[in-house]
């Protein structure tokens, strides 16, 4: 048992591709598959503490998620099993397939939820569970189909460090969206007016998208340009630009507090304005898909496209060190704001030879990251004191 533990540990600290053709890439992904069922089930037994009101509430069918769980745990403790018998990295499968097991022993899909009052403080784990494996199988899928650097592995160096971002910034959902909210109302509230709110809510959809995405584009684009260009702020943002690599767990890098404060001033118009909800949740599926995509390791340009709209070709220049990249392409969604305000990039080169921050003065790991902002000066060179990303 210690021995089993002792290399998943190994594993858990590794780098790099994973051989094929010994039963560890599908032992992974059992594994991962596994842990992501086990953590379903606590979510079904404590659902006032672990899940998101409005995901449940609005987004999916509960009886939904039982069938995705049962059949996870199908498939998970299928491939293990298969592995053991074959003689496939069989510790590894032994680790999945026992954790199936405890996944049974606690009630598997079938855990019984009763009445209960919602938590005012949860943790979004059903958020994790649902992004986490969504967008594993999509942009993975998509990654190897129409890879930019196609000998960079899906485990690549520092990819536990955005792993670790990724699942603070899901868990803590209920937090952003309770302080997000307060901010948006407290500060802005004063600016929202009903005949403007009914003439926004009453226009056409494509026109109401069209607008609410541009409207929040700009706040955007400024709100970013500021990180780039106000020292106190660039703190928060080196955060996010100290990626050396870029795929869609990438993106995930993000310190709570920029996270906080980006939300906030993006949703104030969104608020002021009164979009219609069908738009509004238009939206939020729309920014959801591009804040990945467009950090993915997919060589994707789209032509002319690629001048109105942002691109991983795009933001792939934003997080380059390269000279000609530092402080340009601004823009999450249209591509010619940068171009309107002068802060496209202009390279004959299509893509960017390196990423991160220019002089990798972040440290990696998540505790590190997240107190680099307040502790810069004392660790930063003279030379940081000018953001420059």
């Amino acid at each position: 048992m210690m021995e089993m533990i002792r290399k998943l540990l190994r594993l858990r600290a590794s780098h790099g591709r994973l051989e094929s053709g010994s039963g560890m890439i599908s032992g992974v992904f059992a594994l991962c598959l596994s842990i992501l069922c086990l953590l379903g089930v606590l979510a079904f037994h404590f659902p006032q503490y672990l899940t998101t009101p409005e995901l449940r509430h609005h987004v999916y069918d509960v009886g939904a998620m039982r069938q995705l769980l049962f059949w996870s745990m199908v498939l998970s403790g299928g491939i293990a099993l298969f592995n053991a018998i074959f003689g496939r990295t069989r510790w590894l499968a032994a680790i999945a397939f026992g954790i199936v097991v405890l996944c049974l022993l606690l009630g598997g899909s079938k855990v019984q939820v009763g009445p209960y009052e919602q938590s005012t403080a949860y943790l979004g784990l059903d958020w994790f569970i649902l992004d986490l494996l969504g967008s594993t199988l999509l942009f993975v899928f998509i990654e190897k189909l129409f890879a930019l650097r196609k000998d960079q592995p899906v485990f690549r160096e520092e990819w536990r460090t955005d792993l670790h971002h990724f699942l603070v910034n899901h868990l803590v959902v209920g937090f952003i969206l309770l302080a997000t909210n307060l901010l948006v109302h407290k500060l802005f509230g004063w600016a929202a007016r009903d005949s403007v709110q009914s003439w926004v809510a009453g226009l056409p959809f494509p026109v109401a998208l069209f607008a609410i995405i541009l409207v929040a584009d700009l706040v955007q684009y400024w709100t970013h340009r500021a990180y780039h260009e106000i020292p106190v702020l660039w703190r928060l943002h080196a955060v996010h630009h100290s990626a050396k690599h870029m795929d869609w767990l990438a993106g995930s890098r993000q310190h709570i507090l920029e996270l906080l404060m980006t939300r906030t001033l993006v949703l104030a118009p969104i608020f002021v304005l009164g979009f219609a909800k069908e738009v509004i949740d238009a939206y939020i599926i729309i920014v959801g898909f591009q804040a990945v995509f467009n950090h993915a390791n997919v060589s994707v340009r789209l032509g002319p496209l690629r001048y109105l709209i942002v691109t991983p070709n795009f933001h792939h220049w934003h997080h380059s060190q390269d000279q000609e990249a530092l402080d340009r392409n601004y823009s999450a969604h249209f591509a010619f704001l940068d171009y309107l305000f002068g802060t496209a990039v202009k390279s004959d080169r299509k893509w960017p030879e390196r990423y991160g921050v220019l002089g990798d003065y972040v440290p990696d790991g998540f505790p590190r990251q997240f107190m680099f902002p307040f502790v810069w000066k004392s660790s930063a060179p003279a030379v940081d004191a000018t953001p420059r990303d």
